[in-house]
């Protein structure tokens, strides 16, 4: 006898629904509680923008409309109301302000370019009139990217189909800036890799006085084409063309021009080295007639600024910083995982520029002054400056934590260099704390958490630090991770065979008993991109896990972007999968000798930098691990974009054999254990192709694993309904099967 299908699904709804109760009166989670509810989710600040200075904020309103707080008073006003579109309210996801106030730029219906919503439907709307215009309604719905406005707010630039283009905004007149742009020549955007590696996605720039738009122009002309394939969405197969630059393959060409407004032709700015061998991966305005260009070469161990004046076509070499490893840029960011602005800081009325260096061995902020290159030192010490935060009349904020490198904190030191280093976040806010610092230095939004305190958003004031409003406090969440069972987190230090003295946090089971062995899961990144043992918020999957009796240990090895010196982030050059995954092996054997943890019992998993480090740890010391659960992982290294992989291992018709025995798929041979390898077949960022080389390689030699392919999802694969519950599921599944829970 069959059941109806609704009975059915009443029957499983029913089921889940009694699992899900049954597991809040005992104050457990379940994968459907996290994964298939909204029952912890947590509240985030809108986007903001500073406005008069920082002498008030604007902020969305419930997606709608726009409301204005003042700073000081924090006094609520209405600043856009909500906005009706043919019978359907406007949902504002982004917004910028025109120069003088009197306008606002709505950017709205977007649609994802690589890893970003960048390309939408913008409005405009004049506060004084109170009228609302769409911009390119010639176009196509949802084509544009990156407008803004001119100056004088007269006129309009945007992107649209690889090319610039101006609107008048009281006539309505559109002019094409640019008539080249494909999708092998791209104006006043980027490809895949600028906008994955140097975080660069707005192409361009009007000057101060609106007389040019300087923008770049990336040729990717003889990009190699890399195919995705879609099999689900129709009974023939599609294929998904991706330009990617393979590492050791051609980087793409980059220029920079100047658009004259007034003859709307281009001039190319002469940059020295030509096109194909540097990256220009930053460009601003200093003053209506000189702009600042960054230059690397493709080693990326060089840096050169220049300024360039319109005026004269001067073009003239401010500063040239060089390393044996690698430059940064202002990423990766140490206070937190993403990407950072490019652009350089001005100070002293726009005479200097602020730019961090590692030359010293540690991370500073040095002053450069424009005119002559002369450098101060404005955080001298043995300490590494995270980022930069911001400016008042006499300091410079910044992020930093000289005494523990999990934690993050705001500092302020004279912009002189000449002043004693100032701690401004107080003591009450232990753990990770950021900021968005107002231009005029006297109010920020202050974000905070830690393994113990949820995330809070408030409104302080600089330089005292003292607290305005609580933006968001999240008091249903904290009331929701309060009537759970939640385990006992601890930071420690543990020091390998070798020496080396790396941080760990350490998540307990729930009722943790010392007398008693726990199964222990390793999660790893260890890659020159991020950290994991940091003081931070736990997820909700780690406290199901170690509701379920698991011990998970977070470890960062020499080569993450700790506080800990260059020497210890600059060692893994040309050393990815060598001396990290040595780290993460030698540490964890270590850490297996504490009398609690069951050395029969050891798992470890990762995603992407961390997916490759599982395979590698799973392959070079398969007498600590059993068991590994290995998520979009980079198998060979040879496959990856040439601008990561070349900054951090050199060219490989230079020195091969380190790919090679950095790359995982090299020792897949090793394999003793369980394996679980996961991967999106629509990963443009590490492509379904580096599961299938290892797929074939672990067949090659004999070796049993299981493969879980997610059809067309990303490198997050978070695309399609059901799916972060059917992974989780998964990797839950597979851990507790192989490394059981007693």
């Amino acid at each position: 006898m069959r059941f109806p299908k609704q009975l059915l699904f009443l029957g499983i709804f029913f089921s889940f629904s009694v699992q899900n109760l049954q597991a809040q009166s005992s104050g457990l989670l379940t994968l459907e509680r996290i994964y298939a509810s909204n029952e912890f989710s947590q509240e985030r600040l809108q986007p903001i923008q500073w406005i008069e200075d920082g002498a008030a904020y604007v902020t969305v309103e419930n997606g709608n409309g726009l409301t204005r707080w003042d700073s000081k008073t924090l006094e609520k006003s209405v600043y856009v109301p909500g906005l009706i579109v043919n019978g359907d309210r406007i949902n504002i996801e982004s917004f910028t302000l025109s120069e003088d106030g009197s306008k606002v730029l709505i950017f709205t219906n977007s649609s994802r370019v690589w890893r970003s919503n960048t390309k939408g439907d913008y409005y405009v709307y004049d506060l004084n009139e109170k009228l609302l215009k769409r911009l390119g309604a010639q176009f196509e719905p949802s084509s544009l990217m990156f407008a803004k406005f001119s100056s004088d707010n007269s006129k309009v630039a945007y992107v649209q189909k690889f090319n610039l283009y101006l609107e008048d905004f009281e006539s309505g007149k559109v002019t094409q800036l640019t008539t080249d742009g494909t999708d092998k020549i791209i104006n006043g955007t980027f490809d895949w890799a600028y906008e994955e590696e140097f975080g660069k996605r707005d192409g361009f720039a009007w000057s101060p006085d609106a007389k040019f738009i300087s923008y770049w122009q990336i040729d990717a002309s003889k990009i190699g084409t890399f195919y995705m394939i879609n099999n689900t969405d129709s009974v023939y197969s599609k294929p998904i063309p991706l330009q990617y630059p393979k590492v050791g393959e051609e980087p793409a060409g980059a220029k920079i021009g100047l658009i004259d407004m007034e003859s709307k032709k281009t001039m190319w700015i002469p940059i020295p080295g030509g096109e194909k061998e540097n990256y220009l991966p930053g460009m601003q305005w200093i003053n209506e007639d000189l702009l600042l260009i960054q230059q690397m070469n493709r080693k990326q161990n060089q840096l050169t600024i220049w300024t360039y004046q319109p005026s004269n076509a001067d073009l003239k070499k401010v500063y040239v910083e060089t390393e044996e490893t690698w430059v940064d840029l202002a990423y990766p960011d140490l206070s937190r995982y993403g990407w950072s602005d490019n652009s350089l800081p001005l100070v002293d009325g726009g005479k200097a520029f602020l730019r961090m260096t590692e030359n010293d061995g540690w991370r500073h902020l040095y002053k450069i002054e424009i005119a002559t290159g002369n450098k101060t030192l404005l955080t001298p010490g043995e300490y590494d400056v995270a980022s930069f935060g911001g400016l008042s009349d006499k300091e410079v904020f910044f992020i930093a934590s000289p005494e523990n490198p999990t934690q993050r904190y705001l500092y302020a030191i004279d912009l002189a260099g000449k002043a004693k280093l100032r701690r401004v976040t107080p003591e009450a806010f232990a753990g990770v704390n950021t900021y968005d610092i107002a231009p005029n230095g006297e109010v920020a939004v202050h974000n905070h958490q830690s393994t113990s305190d949820p995330l809070t958003t408030r409104l302080v004031s600089l330089p005292k630090h003292e607290i305005l409003k609580t933006l968001v406090e999240n008091q249903a969440y904290k009331a929701k991770l309060a009537s759970l069972k939640t385990p006992e987190i601890k930071f420690t230090t543990v020091t390998t065979s070798e020496g080396v003295t790396m941080d760990a946090r350490v998540i307990y089971p729930v009722d943790f008993d010392e007398t008693k062995k726990y199964p222990v899961l390793f999660h790893v990144y260890g890659e020159p991109w991020s950290t994991v043992a940091t003081d931070t918020q736990v997820g909700l999957f780690n406290i199901m896990l170690a509701q379920k009796g698991y011990v998970i240990i977070d470890m960062d090895n020499r080569g993450t972007p700790t506080l800990k010196g260059s020497a210890w982030r600059k060692i893994i050059y040309r050393n990815i999968g060598k001396v990290n995954a040595k780290d993460q092996g030698l540490a964890a054997k270590e850490m297996l000798k504490l009398p609690y943890l069951d050395e029969s019992r050891v798992a470890v998993w990762g995603w992407s930098g961390g997916g490759s480090m599982t395979l590698n740890l799973m392959f070079k010391f398969p007498e600590v691990y059993q068991t590994g659960m290995s998520v979009a992982s980079v198998s060979n290294q040879l496959i990856y974009d040439n601008i990561y992989q070349e900054r951090y291992m050199g060219l490989p018709q230079e020195n091969l054999e380190d790919f090679i025995e950095g790359s995982p798929i090299t020792y897949a041979k090793n394999l003793e254990g369980n394996l679980l390898v996961v991967h999106g077949t629509g990963d443009d960022n590490v492509h379904y192709q580096s599961a299938e080389m290892l797929i074939n390689e672990l067949i090659k030699h004999n070796k049993q694993f299981q493969i879980m392919p997610y059809p067309n999802r990303s490198h997050g694969i978070r695309e399609g309904e059901g799916t972060s519950l059917h992974l989780y599921t998964l990797l839950t599944n597979y851990l507790m099967e192989h490394t059981p829970v007693n």
